[in-house]
């Protein structure tokens, strides 16, 4: 992992990993080596120009934008494998070309999996997690192969599917003690004050909540609306022995997650709170693409 300081928060990028690579990026895309495919998808953030035009004539899928940037279809030069499994480290993956051109994996996450690990890892006792706006639950694979009884939300029952069969490939490949998650599809807000109305707690909470959706199916969600209110009903969800709250967000037009944070938890000498920025870096032309922010608060040992 690749670290560097700026005024507000820290700058990670993962370290390569055998499966997935950031070839190079310009001209509002990307192009990425998933295992032995390479992909070009949009990239609103890659706004300089392209270098080394003759590469990005190899490529095996292009993602052609309908021209909102999100939805579109996939050009095929070569049709992508089926299933489509990828590792990191002793995990394996299903991933999946769709049509809003993501393929079910975030690599910039690659560095809070290793921070979720370590956590749970030196905890050194049971760690009960919930991972909210779950997706397709790298995170919730990565927390439970550490050791942790995972709960992972999502209100898209197809999202929910795709991590149970991301753990049921890990379990099957697995000569140790099967993963623990438990599999909710939920609207996540809805979820959480249930389990408040229960004094369900957890130890370790995850989240990773959308800029924009629907809650309750009528209610509009606005991350900048609605966020603050959110995060309150996490801390209240909080075990006696909090092990930490992480969250990332990819909204450009969020304030600082570190104050959010702080003014949610405080600050005290028994609790740390971190902002770092989440970023990726091209193998090829080492243009570093901007991936979201991610807060972590966490309480220190004692």
């Amino acid at each position: 992992m690749t670290r560097a300081s700026s005024s507000t928060s820290s700058l990670e990028i993962p370290e390569k990993w055998e499966d997935y690579e950031l070839l190079d990026s310009g001209d509002g895309m990307k192009r990425e080596r998933w295992g032995d495919h390479i992909l070009i998808r949009p990239e609103i953030t890659a706004s300089w120009r392209r270098s080394n035009l003759s590469e990005w004539e190899q490529w095996n899928g292009w993602f052609q934008s309908n021209g909102n940037n999100h939805h579109g279809c996939w050009k095929w030069k070569d049709s992508p494998p089926s299933p489509w499994m990828l590792h990191y480290k002793n995990l394996r993956f299903v991933i999946r070309p769709t049509s809003s051109k993501q393929v079910g994996l975030f690599p910039e996450q690659a560095v809070n999996w290793d921070w979720c690990r370590e956590k749970i890892g030196t905890a050194k006792r049971p760690i009960k997690l919930l991972n909210l706006f779950g997706y397709t639950g790298a995170a919730s694979i990565v927390a439970a192969a550490a050791g942790a009884s995972v709960c992972h939300v999502d209100a898209s029952k197809a999202m929910v599917s795709w991590c149970a069969k991301n753990a049921e490939i890990s379990n099957s490949q697995s000569s140790h003690k099967q993963l623990s998650i438990r599999f909710i599809v939920d609207d996540c807000h809805t979820f959480i004050a249930r389990e408040l109305r229960r004094e369900n707690r957890y130890d370790a909470i995850i989240l990773d909540p959308p800029c924009f959706g629907r809650a309750l199916k009528t209610e509009i969600w606005r991350i900048e609306d609605q966020l603050l209110s959110l995060l309150e009903t996490c801390k209240n969800l909080l075990s006696h022995q909090p092990l930490f709250l992480m969250m990332t967000s990819y909204s450009s037009g969020m304030p600082h997650v570190k104050e959010l944070l702080k003014n949610i938890f405080g600050e005290g000498k028994h609790s740390n709170i971190s902002e770092v920025s989440l970023a990726l870096r091209g193998s090829r032309d080492d243009k570093i693409i901007p991936c979201g922010v991610t807060g972590r608060w966490e309480t220190k040992k004692q």
